[in-house]
């Protein structure tokens, strides 16, 4: 039986009209999957399913999601998250911390919980750096990351009363079950480029990651350097939130989750 495959042009230009057309008969495609989104099994023969390929500096993994959870695309990885990726599926996996931020270099915590905002959960992302973020040219010592921020679109927050806006042209890239990256404009309308990127991929709670399939974004708070620290559990997490927000250092946007 044909399975519901998509398979999207830029994936079909990697892998080619044969091996397409292959996949799109159901002959090499499996007839059941666990998404490489949100981690629940997927049936191609019973539900709309992409088709997604992973590619890395020397390898490349076919994954399959629910088309309900991504579109058919390619996403590039560096080799190390894809061979991360590959020991995750097979249960070798470990908890990460703290990643480099791109192009400044400078170490970002990030912190994954779910904040509640009128009477509804969502999946967040609390980003702050370890030290203060200079401008790129400034020979000044003070603190930039914040007015960056705002320069890029994220609004500054003074409580927690609604969904901040979207901002347009970032995401937040979710594959695999796991985090992967924070992704911004490309220079001239080009393809993304990560803004943060795990140094390997983030481990998420699955209410976390069944959150951010509902509504198909994730909220990102970023504030200076001490204003948040690292809070072992959600409920300290947004009380730090808060004091953040009443102290007017914090900037928040909604960001789409890739592809979307």
């Amino acid at each position: 039986m044909p399975r519901m495959l998509d398979v999207s042009d830029e994936v079909r230009a990697e892998i080619g009209d044969d091996e397409a057309d292959r996949l799109l008969a159901g002959d090499n495609a499996p007839g059941s999957y666990d998404c490489t989104s949100c981690r629940t099994p997927g049936d191609s023969e019973a539900e709309r399913t992409s088709t997604v390929l992973f590619i890395g500096d020397e390898t490349a993994v076919l994954a399959f999601a629910h088309a309900t959870c991504l579109p058919s695309q390619v996403v590039q990885v560096t080799e190390e998250q894809l061979q991360g990726a590959v020991r995750s599926i097979n249960g070798d996996s470990s908890d990460l911390s703290a990643e480099k931020a791109v192009p400044e270099q400078a170490v970002l915590g990030v912190t994954s919980g779910l904040v509640l905002i009128a009477g509804e959960l969502h999946p967040a992302l609390v980003v702050e750096p370890t030290a203060p973020i200079v401008r790129p040219g400034s020979a000044g010592a003070g603190d930039d990351f914040l007015p960056l921020l705002i320069e890029q679109g994220f609004m500054p927050v003074t409580e927690l009363t609604e969904v901040p806006p979207v901002l347009h042209g970032w995401s937040v890239l979710l594959a695999m079950g796991q985090l992967h990256a924070v992704l911004q404009p490309g220079s001239s309308g080009g393809q993304p480029v990560a803004w943060w990127q795990a140094h390997q991929p983030l481990q998420v709670t699955e209410s976390w990651r069944a959150a951010a399939n509902k509504h198909q974004q994730v909220l990102m708070f970023a504030a200076p350097v001490g204003s948040i620290g690292r809070q072992p559990r959600e409920d300290l997490l947004r009380d730090a939130i808060d004091k953040a927000a009443a102290n007017g250092k914090l900037v928040a946007s909604a960001l789409p989750l890739a592809g979307t």
